[in-house]
């Protein structure tokens, strides 16, 4: 009973360390692909109907939104913390295991909140975006800058497949807890 025990222990360690180096290898990847985007084009400004309009250059970053900071930032928060608990959770003792899993699970918990509402907040701007705003007169820019919003489209990909992929491990520690009940 006590080898089966220890077999399943190791079996799921295992697990538990590929859906964090796949969550980590994501959300680095999101954070990546947002933090270099940069798309310049010329716009064409009308100023008077019967005048020829006025070509300007405008470059879109993702600098310029702060929904899309945030998702950067929260992304290599949840990167960083991934590194932290793989070393956490590959150091552990076996007497310091409970305490150190329960406290990574927590904070599992709170990178999956974090990143969903970074992928929230991205989504709400990059729908605006998307599709304007008739009711304000905000003009569509997907279609001025569509490189940038498909590499601010894959990067909210990435990050919500690795919001789920932490999203299992806290479901997988649930799990772990009912089965030693």
């Amino acid at each position: 009973m006590e080898r089966q025990n220890k077999v399943a222990m190791i079996n799921g360690g295992r697990r538990d360390m590929a859906v964090r180096v796949l969550a980590l290898v994501l959300t680095l990847a999101a954070a990546v692909v947002v933090g270099v985007n940069k798309q310049s084009t010329t716009v064409p400004i009308t100023i008077v109907a019967s005048l020829p309009p006025v070509y300007l250059p405008v470059t879109a970053k993702w600098l310029h939104m702060s929904a899309f900071v945030y998702f950067v930032i929260a992304n290599v928060i949840a990167c960083s913390y991934t590194a932290i608990s793989l070393i956490l959770t590959s150091l552990a003792t076996k007497g310091g295991i409970k305490k150190v899993s329960i406290m990574v699970t927590i904070l599992d918990l709170m990178v999956v909140a974090l990143l969903f509402s970074a992928i929230g907040a991205s989504s709400a701007v990059g729908l605006i975006g998307y599709r304007g705003n008739s009711h304000v007169r905000w003009e569509k820019v997907c279609n001025t800058f569509d490189k940038f919003c498909h590499q601010v489209m894959a990067a909210m990909a990435l990050s919500f497949v690795a919001c789920l992929a932490y999203l299992l491990l806290v479901v997988l520690a649930i799990f772990n807890v009912y089965k030693k009940l």
